[in-house]
C-alpha cells in the first residue's frame, strides 16, 4: 500500500515546531533534500490561532508579574509603616544593647514570615481554582448570566485547565524570592534608627 503521509501526535503540542525542524533534517540527511516531501506542524498550518495562544501567554506573564510586584511593594509599605509606629520600641532595644544586624534580622524575619504565608495561602487557592475552574466557570456563568466564551462567536465555548507543576513551583520560588528582596529596604531603615533622636519627643 502506498503511504501518503505520516501524522505525529505529541504530549507538549507547544513542542511541534522543534519536531518539525529535527524531522526536516533528518529526512534531509538520509534522503535526497529536493525529495518530494515536506514536513509542517500545526503553528503552520493554524498560524493566526498560533499567534494568538502566543500572545496570550505574553499577556499572562506580564499580568502575574505586575500582581507579584505589587504584592512585593505592599510588602515593603507595611514594613515601613511597621518601622515608623515602632520607632520609639526599636529606640529602646537599640538602648538595651541589641545592634543594628539584629533589628534588621527582627524586620526581615517578618516580612519573609509575611511572604511565606501570602505566597503559600496564593498556590493554595491558584491550584484549587485552576482544579476546579471547569465547574467554577459554568457556575459564575449561571448566577449572573453571562457568558464568556458564546459557541456562535468562538471556535470554543469552554477554556480547559492544565495544572503545570513545574510553574506552580517557579512561580512560588519567584514569589518567595520577591519577598525576602522587600524587606531590604525597611530593615535597613530600622536598623539606622538614632535612639536618642527617635525617644527625643516621646
Amino acid at each position: 500500500a502506498n503511504v501518503s503521509g505520516v501524522r505525529l501526535k505529541l504530549n507538549d503540542l507547544f513542542e511541534a515546531p522543534a519536531m518539525s525542524a529535527t524531522i526536516t533534517d533528518q529526512l534531509n540527511r538520509r534522503l535526497n533534500p529536493f525529495g518530494n516531501y515536506f514536513v509542517t506542524d500545526w503553528t503552520q498550518q493554524h498560524a493566526n490561532f498560533f499567534r494568538a495562544v502566543q500572545m496570550e501567554k505574553r499577556v499572562m506573564f506580564i499580568i502575574l508579574t505586575l500582581i507579584v510586584a505589587v504584592a512585593a511593594f505592599n510588602i515593603v509599605s507595611t514594613l515601613v509603616m511597621a518601622v515608623t509606629d515602632k520607632r520609639a520600641d526599636i529606640a529602646i532595644m537599640r538602648t538595651f544593647g541589641a545592634s543594628p544586624a539584629s533589628i534588621m534580622k527582627i524586620f526581615i524575619i517578618q516580612g519573609a514570615f509575611i511572604g511565606v504565608i501570602g505566597t503559600l495561602l496564593g498556590a493554595v487557592f491558584g491550584v484549587l481554582l485552576a482544579l476546579n475552574i471547569e465547574t467554577i466557570v459554568p457556575l459564575i456563568e449561571s448566577a449572573f448570566q453571562v457568558q464568556f466564551l458564546a459557541k456562535d462567536v468562538y471556535y470554543i465555548s469552554d477554556l480547559p485547565s492544565d495544572l503545570v507543576w513545574s510553574d506552580v513551583v517557579t512561580i512560588v520560588s519567584v514569589s518567595f524570592v520577591l519577598s525576602l528582596l522587600a524587606t531590604i529596604y525597611p530593615s535597613y531603615k530600622a536598623s539606622r534608627i538614632n535612639p536618642a533622636e527617635a525617644l527625643r519627643y516621646e
